[in-house]
């Protein structure tokens, strides 16, 4: 297995990609969503080989992780605009799964202020998940009419305020999200095949995205944006189609989620989950689909490892048991050290395929 470069969409590349050029662009690139793809499915096998219950759902947790970051590589790494606030789309997908899966008697209890039809419905959950994902999507469309005109540390600054006025919503809309309460009933899926096929959709989605003539346009913009502007690319347009696109796969990792718990809260979807996703993504390298998928796969590794050590290891008749805590302090050192040795990650700007010389163009 080989990388190969990401070289730059410039804009004189993008005025003269036409269908024929795009089909020849997919064939070269293809193998990496097929490779990333291939990835999941032994780590699923491995895992179901095992027959242990405990890492079948620390494997699930991987593959949700790993939606919700390639979710976050399909706006940010390739508008180079970095985003605080896309864990708020994942809350909308959670409890938007919640009020189309749960028992309607439950819901009448505990969430009275849901519409009646929304009451009654009750449905199963990869249509719920799938219906939560365009909920999300629309959700991050409305707000990318606005967001999208900013760029820099302003874009970044107002996705943040987005997520906080997510957050504070939910944590107060008791009648419809049970406010700070835990809202139950959703039912947990404990089978992992759902979760590799959604993750292997979020990658041929973002890779599909990235090849696509938008994609090359919003690349075009981020590595030369005068360049980009003046051969006619609408730069706020192509960054809200990427942020529409992203918050669909946020929205379906969050429904996936859920599903995965059984049981959804505001504060689950807030900065915990914001820091560790950004911290994977920038730990493999932002500007690459691989480097998103395989910064998943190390870092859940390393906080599984650290749990574990929390929980305690017993050796001989003392059981070692490292501080609470741990694993948030590690992921901090870890996100240092690499930023200082590899700016750009560990994969950096490359892709995985099996042959060298091809570039991703």
């Amino acid at each position: 297995m080989a990388t190969t470069a990401t070289a730059p969409a410039l804009p004189l590349e993008l005025s003269s990609t036409r269908k024929p050029r795009r089909f020849a662009l997919a064939r070269r690139t293809i193998m990496t969503p097929i490779l990333l793809s291939l990835l999941i499915l032994a780590i699923a096998g491995l895992t179901v080989l095992t027959g242990s219950k405990p890492f079948n759902q620390a494997v699930i947790d991987v593959f949700v992780r790993v939606i919700l970051v390639v979710g976050l590589y399909v706006f940010i790494g390739n508008s180079g605009v970095l985003s605080f606030g896309h864990i708020g789309f994942t809350c909308l997908g959670a409890y938007a799964t919640a009020w189309l899966t749960i028992n309607p008697l439950m819901k009448r209890n505990s969430l009275p202020g849901l519409p009646e039809w929304l009451l009654e419905m009750r449905l199963p959950y990869w249509q719920s998940a799938a219906l939560a994902a365009l909920f999300a999507g629309l959700a991050a469309l409305v707000f990318g009419r606005v967001l999208m005109r900013l760029s820099g540390i302003a874009a970044s600054i107002a996705t943040f305020a987005v997520l906080a006025m997510i957050n504070t919503v939910y944590s107060n809309w008791e009648d419809v999200t049970g406010a700070t309460s835990s809202v139950v009933g959703i039912p947990i899926v404990r089978t992992i095949w759902p979760y590799v096929a959604a993750s292997i959709i979020a990658i041929f989605i973002a890779w599909a995205h990235a090849i696509s003539r938008s994609g090359l346009a919003l690349r075009a913009a981020r590595d030369e944006p005068t360049a980009a502007a003046a051969s006619g690319v609408d730069i706020p347009k192509e960054r809200l189609v990427a942020f529409a696109i992203s918050g669909v796969v946020m929205g379906l990792g969050g429904a996936l989620m859920a599903h995965s718990i059984g049981v959804v809260t505001p504060d689950t979807f807030y900065l915990g989950l914001t820091f560790t996703t950004l911290s994977m993504l920038v730990v493999g390298g932002m500007n690459s689909l691989s480097g998103a998928v395989i910064g998943v796969v190390l870092l859940s590794a390393l906080i599984q490892a650290l749990r574990w050590l929390e929980a305690g290891v017993p050796i001989g008749t003392v059981t070692f048991a490292l501080p609470k805590g741990l694993q948030e302090i590690a992921l901090g050192v870890i996100m240092i050290v690499i930023l200082a040795l590899r700016p750009a990650g560990l994969i950096g700007n490359r892709e995985i395929t099996l042959f060298r010389g091809n570039r991703n163009k």
